[in-house]
C-alpha cells in the first residue's frame, strides 16, 4: 500500500485565520493544558472529579483566551504562521511550549496507561493511581526536557520540516485518543478479571498499532506527507 501524500501547489492559501476558526483550535489547548497535572485528571476518571479539577479547567480556560486572545496558540493565530514548509523560519516560543504539553499528554497518558495494563495482565492487580503518583511527573519532566532542547517533532528551532512532523504529531494523536478512548469505553463497561483484563490489554495494543499504521500511511487527516512547492498553511 502506498503512502498518500499532499501536494502544496493545491492547497487553498489562508491570509488570516477566521473568527471561526480560531474559535474551533481553543478547545484543543484547553484539553492540552488541562491534562497536564497527571494524577489530578487521574482522578477525573477514575472518581469523576472534584473541585480541585473544576479550579483547573477555569485557570487553563482563561489563561489559554488571553494567549489566543494575543494569537498565542496554534490555529488560534489572527493568520498563519507557517506559509512555506520549507521555509526556514524560527520556531516561536507558543509553539514550542504548546506543542511541548501536547506531546507530553500524548506520551505520558498512553505509557502509563498501557504499564498499567501490563502490569494487571501479569500480576492481576491494579496499579493505576500508584503509576500516576509515582510516575507521572517524572515522564512528564523527561518529555518537557525533549521539548526544550527541540527533540520533539514540531518543536524544533526552525519549522522547516513541517510538512513531515506534522504527520508525527497527528497520527500519534489519532492513535492515542482512539485507543485510549476505546480502553475508557472498556474499563466502565468490562469487570476486573484476568480474562478482562487480557483484552483491555490487547485492544489497547491492537488500537494503538492499527490506528498508526493507518496514519503511516496517510489514510487519517492531516497524516499526509506535504510535498513542498507553492505556499501553503499548517495548522
Amino acid at each position: 500500500m502506498a503512502i498518500k501524500v499532499e501536494y502544496a501547489e493545491s492547497r487553498t492559501i489562508r491570509e488570516r485565520n477566521k473568527t471561526g476558526y480560531r474559535v474551533a483550535h481553543w478547545p484543543i489547548w484547553i484539553w492540552v493544558f488541562f491534562l497536564a497535572p497527571g494524577p489530578l485528571t487521574f482522578d477525573l476518571f477514575a472518581h469523576g472529579g472534584s473541585r480541585n479539577n473544576l479550579a483547573w479547567l477555569l485557570v487553563v480556560m482563561v489563561g489559554t483566551a488571553i494567549a489566543g486572545y494575543f494569537g498565542q496558540l496554534p490555529g488560534v493565530e489572527p493568520r498563519p504562521y507557517i506559509l512555506r514548509f520549507t521555509e526556514d523560519r524560527p520556531n516561536p516560543l507558543y509553539r514550542k511550549v504548546c506543542y511541548t504539553f501536547a506531546w507530553n499528554a500524548v506520551i505520558t497518558f498512553t505509557l502509563l496507561n498501557l504499564a498499567g495494563l501490563v502490569i494487571a495482565a501479569v500480576s492481576g492487580k491494579w496499579v493505576m493511581k500508584q503509576l500516576y503518583l509515582q510516575a507521572y511527573f517524572p515522564l512528564c519532566a523527561t518529555v518537557l526536557l525533549l521539548g526544550l532542547f527541540g527533540l520533539l517533532p514540531r518543536v524544533g528551532r526552525s519549522t522547516k520540516g513541517e510538512g513531515i512532523e506534522r504527520r508525527y504529531f497527528y497520527g500519534a494523536v489519532w492513535a492515542a485518543v482512539i485507543s485510549q478512548t476505546i480502553l475508557l469505553v472498556l474499563w466502565k463497561v468490562l469487570p476486573r478479571s484476568p480474562a478482562t483484563n487480557d483484552v483491555k490489554l490487547a485492544v489497547f495494543v491492537l488500537s494503538l498499532c492499527a490506528v498508526g499504521a493507518a496514519a503511516a500511511f496517510g489514510v487519517l487527516p492531516r497524516t499526509r506527507p506535504i510535498v513542498p512547492g507553492q505556499l501553503m498553511v499548517a495548522d
